[in-house]
């Protein structure tokens, strides 16, 4: 599945301290990188919640900033509030050749950024979104907002604990260390036909308000599946859950067969 990327937010990120600025400014090690590679990453606030989801690439003498489109003004503001006494300078690029490669649903973690226009057909919105649900990559304002932790959904896997001082780092460091989150983002298997509406609520056995449905679709491999932030009494792999009158199994995101 060759997925275009064209359209989302890009942001040119220059000067001589940009590498330092980044890692200050986001959950990744930017430090680490080097030409050619990337990273996705979260940029905080104080209290650890999450304000932007980023992805990083090195491209030699400036990096690369990937967003959601409705994220790049937003992300511009929160970059250049800090940037007080930094050389570094922010540029939203208006439309930037960029494409990937989403070959399954655990391969969207993985599939680095190709910045050419891509030479075969892409995919349509309706099939992104479906593999995208399929990987469990959260959409910001949907799966992921300001109310939430990063390592409450995938985007936990990439906080670098080990690295120096960033926005946030305190309380995320400090629940890291008490262990298991309250909730996460977790998959759903439904049984019967036809999507979840985002909002709904999900109950166990043994607790009513056992979670909320983020996101879901129709999968031609896994049928109608949902993203759900789930309490951590229950969201444990292969617990069995209701949803809109219809049983669900609980599982590890990515999706897989």
């Amino acid at each position: 599945m060759i997925v275009d990327q064209s359209d989302w937010g890009h942001i040119n990120v220059t000067g001589a301290d940009r590498m330092r600025f980044m890692q200050g400014m986001c959950t990744a090690n930017v430090e680490a990188l080097s030409q050619g590679e990337w990273t996705r990453a979260a940029i905080l606030n104080a209290k650890g919640r999450v304000m932007s989801i980023i992805e990083i690439a090195h491209r030699g003498d400036h990096l690369v900033l990937l967003c959601e489109p409705g994220l790049t003004q937003k992300t511009v503001e929160l970059l250049e509030r800090y940037a007080i006494m930094d050389e570094v300078v922010f540029e939203a690029i208006e439309r930037l050749a960029v494409h990937r490669v989403w070959d399954s649903p655990a391969s969207v973690w993985d599939a680095p950024p190709i910045f050419e226009p891509p030479q075969e057909p892409v995919a349509s919105a309706e099939q992104v979104e479906i593999r995208r649900v399929e990987a469990g990559l959260p959409r910001y304002g949907a799966d992921v907002s300001e109310d939430n932790f990063p390592f409450e959904s995938p985007l936990g896997r990439y906080i670098d604990y080990e690295k120096g001082c960033y926005i946030g780092q305190e309380p995320i460091s400090r629940v890291h260390f008490r262990g298991k989150p309250n909730k996460a983002l977790r998959g759903l298997l439904v049984t019967g036909a036809g999507s979840i509406e985002p909002g709904t609520q999900v109950s166990h056995a043994e607790r009513d308000d056992a979670g909320t449905v983020t996101s879901s679709v129709n999968s031609p491999t896994f049928g109608p599946i949902a993203l759900a932030y789930l309490h951590r009494t229950v969201f444990d792999a292969g617990n069995q859950v209701t949803v809109a009158g219809r049983q669900a199994t609980v599982v590890e995101l990515p999706f897989s067969e």
